[in-house]
């Protein structure tokens, strides 16, 4: 029986039979029933089959069916990808320069990475739980066109389990249209990791969002906010925001890392704003 059971499993390592769910599931099962024959007749030593058993029970479970297509898989390691990155540019504390200092603490800071180009991040505190600033940021995503002037629309396209999601964002115009219409079409991951929360993501591509007659599509990432409650004091949240971008078309860099770098400060006073209309409700 045992030899037959290997063949089993065997023929599971050829391409066309390892999508067969049914034989995938059917060799997992199998190797259990035989290692608990064995088991019971005292062919071979117990440790082993206590360790193959283990091992295929491991196995077994890795063979379940994903309940994402190989797309939906592709998002999210996207998604992923952007996480990781994005932790690791912040991560490194080297070469950070300051942009902006304001009165009330927050501040902007650039830095120019070799594959990226130049990313900033800003860093300010609010006052508000961190509840509130992720409900806000995340459950309510699709209003941020309502309180954020920077943004004109943002539009879920396609949710992927409870983590990813991929949407497309209008940009408003800037003051005196220096930057034309831009928009974006972004993959989006959110994790939550104890008392922290990450919100990354990046540039990707959607077959219902082609680029758009009238904007230039930009793009976007690795970029993250890092969400943290303010050590001794959990009502208020440190907010940690990096932002890379390629707004694309021929503009000065002085203009674009004038327009990013305003675009931070302005965001921290808006959802700060907004926050405070919220919970005044």
């Amino acid at each position: 029986m045992l030899p037959a059971t290997f063949k089993l499993c065997a023929a599971v390592s050829y391409r066309h039979l390892r999508n067969m769910t049914g034989l995938r599931r059917q060799a997992a099962v199998a190797i259990s029933q035989e290692l608990s024959r064995l088991a019971r007749h005292g062919a071979g030593p117990g440790a082993w089959i206590h360790q193959v058993r283990r091992r295929s029970s491991l196995l077994g479970s890795r063979l379940e069916e994903s309940p994402f297509s190989e797309m939906e898989m592709s998002y999210i390691r996207q998604g992923e990808e952007a996480l990781q990155k994005s932790l690791s540019i912040l991560g490194d504390q080297d070469g950070w320069k300051t942009e902006t200092v304001v009165d009330n603490g927050d501040k902007v800071l650039s830095k120019v990475l070799p594959d990226v180009g130049k990313v900033f991040r800003l860093e300010v505190v609010v006052d508000q739980p961190l509840d509130a600033v992720y409900g806000e940021l995340v459950d309510n995503m699709e209003q941020m066109g309502d309180w954020n002037p920077s943004v004109k629309e943002i539009k879920i396209l396609q949710k992927i389990g409870k983590d990813t999601v991929i949407t497309h964002e209008k940009a408003a115009a800037t003051p005196g249209n220096i930057v034309g219409p831009r928009d974006f079409v972004s993959v989006r991951c959110s994790k939550r990791r104890g008392s922290t929360c990450v919100l990354a993501g990046m540039a990707t591509k959607h077959g219902a969002m082609p680029e758009q007659e009238g904007f230039i599509r930009a793009e976007n990432g690795p970029t993250c906010m890092i969400l943290r409650p303010l050590p001794g004091s959990p009502s208020q949240t440190r907010l940690t925001w990096l932002l890379s971008i390629d707004l694309k078309g021929w503009l000065p860099k002085s203009i674009i890392n004038q327009v990013l770098s305003q675009t931070q400060v302005d965001f921290a006073n808006h959802l700060r704003q907004r926050l405070a209309r919220t919970a005044a409700c």
